[in-house]
């Protein structure tokens, strides 16, 4: 069973974004089924926004990071509320937890950035990295060191952590998922344009579209529809585009 169960947003009559977003424009009721959920959709389809969210209630850094990094030492996050943070509501099973961890991929370098900071102060904190500061390692190895040396046990979210992932490292990164999640400590919520991270065995997949939010098959995300078309006949598009 996931730690969190469940994700609720009254319906609301402000009109103002992020609730004017079709995915929270009726209110929220999301159901988390399995240790691993996938949110897909195009950008602007409030992916991002809703992660944000959970991250925040979580008490995680919204820098990126676990509860135990200060958020108040980056301009960027000072002060800053997420937009729906005040209005979910998170469900957990049996209780909240509060391990975990935060990763957004546009803000990592900043990230490793705050690492560096505090390492000055005690370089031991960088054997939870690998044992060098993630500005030495390159972005993929960064990435994966995090993962493998930081992830035990908890709720990761996670937004478009393929960004610097080719693609045997990011079957690396399925494999250090399924360890984790296979035996019931973690957790992931995660926001991809992978359509290979998409193929996951028995994840739940929620699309952000612009009629709402629903649950699809991996095989029928457009991520993965438009891959197969586009790797199956490559000539045929570039006949389109490039005319």
């Amino acid at each position: 069973m996931p730690f969190l169960s469940h994700i609720t947003l009254p319906k609301t009559e402000i009109a103002d974004y992020p609730f004017s977003i079709p995915a929270f424009k009726e209110g929220l009721t999301l159901r988390l089924h399995d240790n691993v959920t996938f949110f897909v959709g195009e950008n602007g389809s409030g992916k991002s926004t809703l992660l944000e969210a959970i991250a925040d209630q979580c008490g995680f850094s919204l820098r990126g990071g676990n509860r135990n990094h200060n958020v108040d030492s980056s301009e960027e996050y000072n002060g800053y509320s997420t937009p729906l943070s005040g209005s979910i509501t998170l469900g957990w099973t049996p209780k909240r937890i509060s391990n975990g961890f935060f990763m957004r991929a546009e803000s990592f370098f900043n990230f490793a950035d705050y690492i560096d900071e505090i390492a000055v102060e005690d370089a031991s904190i960088l054997d939870a990295y690998g044992g060098k500061s993630l500005h030495e390692q390159s972005h993929g190895e960064s990435f994966l060191s995090l993962f493998q040396n930081q992830f035990s046990r908890g709720i990761y979210i996670l937004d478009e952590p393929e960004a610097a992932l080719s693609p045997n490292r990011l079957m690396t990164f399925m494999s250090i998922i399924n360890k984790l999640e296979q035996s019931g400590r973690a957790q992931f919520i995660i926001a991809t344009h992978s359509p290979m991270l998409l193929c996951y065995p028995e994840a739940t997949i929620y699309n952000f579209g612009t009629s709402g939010l629903e649950e699809i098959g991996y095989k029928d995300t457009e991520h993965y529809q438009l891959t197969k078309s586009f790797l199956d006949n490559p000539e045929a598009y570039f006949r389109f585009l490039f005319d």
